[in-house]
């Protein structure tokens, strides 16, 4: 398996392998021309990068949603998985937007982002008749089922 060289602007040079890299046939909304991405796991952390191969500039901070909302869920209609030739293992992850303050930080559970591990392929999908919405608070529900109130 061959490794790829990448430069991203927040973490300098990395080297992926090859089954890191996701190809999006539509690109992300918003980055409709970006095909390519490598997944790249932030160590010891529920966060990953979406790193564009191309333009070092594009990449996404992304969460696991089950970490941060463990009753997260929603059925993946047919006609994607389909698209993504999704047979059995399947990746949800989804947008991370962080702010200043770490609180105020949001997670879009609306609009999760769908890979194929086995295939390589990837797709931001929007769930629709939904009560998700694009900005979630990244810590309230974690803080609930931890036993905490927040407050």
């Amino acid at each position: 398996m061959n490794n790829l060289i990448i430069e991203t602007l927040s973490m300098g040079t990395l080297e992926v392998r090859e089954d890191q890299v996701f190809h999006f046939a539509k690109g992300i909304p918003g980055f409709d021309e970006e095909a390519d991405f490598a997944l790249v796991a932030l160590e010891e952390s529920p966060f990953w990068v979406l790193q564009s191969v191309k333009e070092r500039g594009h990449s996404f901070l992304l969460a696991d949603p089950f970490t941060f909302y463990p009753s997260y869920e929603f059925e993946l209609p047919d006609d994607e998985a389909e698209e993504l030739g999704i047979e059995s293992d399947v990746l949800v992850r989804c947008i991370v937007t962080l702010k200043e303050q770490v609180e105020a930080s949001t997670i879009n559970l609306l609009a999760p982002i769908i890979f194929n591990p086995n295939g390589l392929t990837g797709k931001q999908i929007v769930i629709h008749r939904t009560s998700y919405h694009t900005k979630h608070s990244l810590l309230q529900e974690q803080l609930v089922a931890d036993g905490k109130d927040g407050g």
